[in-house]
């Protein structure tokens, strides 16, 4: 997936999980299916990849929330996938 795209996906499923409230620390993968579902739904990408870009989402809002800077360039340093 053409990174630019990827990266967008990853704040629009970010957005979502803001929107609905769920816990950044979030594991069960039954509440998470929703965004899983999102995922494959505008993308072709497998369940498992499907499920990393929910989990990158999660990462992604932790990074943005916390007081280290930009979450983008923090992401780089924690090898988190999204630049």
């Amino acid at each position: 997936m053409e990174e630019n795209k990827y990266n967008s996906l990853i704040e629009k499923i970010a957005t979502m999980i803001e929107n609905d409230g769920v816990s950044l620390d979030e594991q069960n993968v039954q509440k998470l299916q929703k965004y899983k579902e999102h995922v494959k739904s505008n993308s072709n990408l497998t369940d498992d990849d499907s499920m990393e870009i929910v989990y990158e989402s999660l990462l992604y809002l932790k990074l943005k929330n916390s007081d280290s800077g930009d979450p983008l360039q923090k992401g780089d340093e924690f090898g988190a996938g999204f630049s």
